[in-house]
């Protein structure tokens, strides 16, 4: 791990650009701690140029509270190269959804699986690396989506104590499978109304979830209208179970 910039906000937040191998990635760390800060994995979508201001604001909510947080940039997104075959399930894709038409499962699992399985082991190396670091501790947390992503990490990943899931994204069947071994706390946040989600495919992910402990936040709304106090809900879930 390389960093490459800092700069630290008003509220006292370092923010540090870094590189792991090829992969970018961001870490926020609270101003003041007394003792080594439990860690976030903030998740997204793809895109950390045009997701940064949704990311930033997610992880310094959480450093204010104490946590560190970090992401990085996903296979085939941002400045990275481009995976032919994932370019291509995209494209199917969304001409089945512009049509009016059933996502079949194939597609879905072209576009979600070798994307889940190529990151997770990247998501892990960058967890040796950050955990590594002075004034960073475990417990880990995982936050945000792709919901595919945190599902295989929540299963594989002992480091990883509980999570926050995005609901919003297609789920292969095989994913639903792999959750009902998933055993650590979990809340889940799904948007009613979102326009690019199943909504009964979240529900019967959520319901597939072997934790014993878990939670689903549903609030009316579209996919990008999750109401603010969401973030201070997340911030008491992981105070609950990370500190």
């Amino acid at each position: 791990m390389q960093f490459t910039s800092e700069q630290r906000f008003d509220d006292g937040v370092l923010e540090r650009a870094f590189t792991l191998g090829e992969i970018p990635g961001l870490l926020w760390t609270p101003g003041s701690v007394a003792a080594p800060a439990p860690l976030i994995l903030v998740g997204h979508p793809g895109g950390l140029p045009t997701m940064y201001p949704r990311l930033a604001a997610r992880a310094r909510h959480a450093a204010a509270e104490g946590f560190a947080a970090a992401t990085i940039e996903l296979p085939g997104s941002g400045d990275r190269p481009r995976i032919a075959a994932a370019e291509q399930a995209r494209a199917d894709l969304l001409r089945a959804l512009r049509a009016g038409e059933p996502v079949a499962d194939e597609i879905v699992d072209r576009l979600v699986l070798p994307l889940v399985d190529e990151a997770v082991p990247e998501w892990q190396a960058a967890l040796d690396a950050l955990l590594a670091l002075p004034g960073i501790g475990g417990p880990v947390g995982y936050s945000g989506g792709v919901i595919s992503l945190g599902v295989r990490l929540a299963v594989v990943e002992p480091r990883i104590s509980a999570a926050l899931l995005f609901a919003g994204s297609f789920v292969p069947r095989s994913i639903v499978e792999e959750a009902r071994r998933v055993s650590i706390p979990l809340q889940v946040l799904l948007q009613w109304d979102d326009e690019g989600n199943d909504r009964q495919q979240a529900l019967d992910l959520f319901d597939a979830f072997g934790s014993e402990q878990k939670t689903l936040h549903a609030n009316m709304g579209g996919h990008t209208g999750v109401p603010w106090f969401e973030g201070d809900a997340g911030n008491r879930f992981f105070a609950r179970h990370l500190k």
